[in-house]
């Protein structure tokens, strides 16, 4: 019997030390899944990390521009008779660069400038009969104080004499419809030459001898070389508020290397809405500018913050 409750006591302790000894394990595997302890924050003493600096400029893509450069049209309908320049011709103000067929409304100036020689003949004529019916009717009246002449003889002067003012006023009008005719035809003659408008390049010919050409289309484009200007946007988040007067810095599309000084020139009074930005233009004023040509593309360097002041 104590033998049998010796076993027994064994089994008990075998038992329990199992128990403990799968605790102990689960204990230590639990320890080794935890995750690490986070570290310790940094004291107040340890420098902050580095930031990205703020770039000073904001690169602006827009192109090289003038302020005259336009797209003749043509004024009326014709047939190309002439053509004087062609394309990259240097043209002064009021050079005709072509022209055309004007024959009829030639014709039609020539017979009204005849009816206005006809017109002012007449209007002649009767301002000099007026004066010979003034004449008589002035005698008339010296007739009348004297008893020489009658009442009747009176009145038909003085008829005669104001019929013949209204005829000169007549005349006159008849000599300035024809006069306004002459300057519509001579407006509709001008509208058959295509003229240039200021001083320029001829940079682009679109019309042929020969052509019909119906009202509006393009003949020539006629543009100034310089001075050469840039417009562009600068966004209100720039945080530099343009001004007239201020300097900035022009680059190349391509070729950093390229740089040129431009001045302030023009600026809204306002801010576009859908934008938040300003409407500037600069005018170029580096010394050589024989490279640029208008519409080539530029960045224009816009500087955001004010930089320090050189030591």
């Amino acid at each position: 019997m104590r033998i049998k409750i010796l076993a027994f006591g064994l089994m008990v302790c075998a038992v329990l030390g199992t128990t403990n000894c799968s605790n102990d394990e689960q204990k230590s595997m639990a320890a080794a899944a935890a995750p690490a302890a986070p570290a310790r924050p940094a004291t107040a003493s340890s420098p902050p990390a580095p930031t990205a600096s703020t770039p000073n400029t904001l690169e602006i893509l827009t192109v090289l521009s003038v302020e005259r450069s336009v797209v003749l049209l043509a004024q009326t309908d014709g047939i190309v008779t002439e053509i004087n320049f062609d394309q990259d011709s240097w043209v002064q103000k009021g050079a005709v660069l072509a022209r055309l067929d004007d024959r009829e409304i030639q014709a039609r100036l020539d017979h009204a400038r005849d009816d206005l020689e006809i017109a002012k003949n007449n209007l002649q004529y009767q301002e000099a009969e007026t004066k010979a019916k003034d004449a008589a009717y002035r005698r008339q009246l010296e007739l009348r104080q004297y008893g020489l002449s009658s009442q009747a003889a009176e009145e038909e002067a003085e008829f005669l004499s104001k019929g013949a003012h209204f005829d000169v006023e007549s005349l006159k009008a008849t000599v300035k419809e024809k006069e306004s005719a002459i300057q519509e035809l001579q407006v509709e003659l001008e509208k058959t030459r295509i003229i240039a408008p200021f001083d320029g390049y001829v940079t682009e010919r679109s019309i042929r001898v020969g052509q019909n050409m119906v009202k509006n289309d393009a003949c020539f484009r006629v543009s100034q070389l310089s001075p050469l200007q840039v417009r562009f946007l600068v966004p209100e988040s720039s945080g530099k508020a343009p001004q007239v007067g201020d300097h900035l810095q022009v680059v190349a599309v391509g070729d950093s290397s390229r740089q040129y000084s431009a001045v302030v020139k023009m600026l809204s009074p306002t801010i576009d809405p859908a934008s938040m930005s300003y409407d500037v233009t600069a005018q170029l004023t580096a010394p050589d500018l024989r490279p640029l040509r208008p519409g080539m593309g530029v960045k224009v360097l816009w500087p955001v913050h004010n930089q320090p002041p050189a030591r």
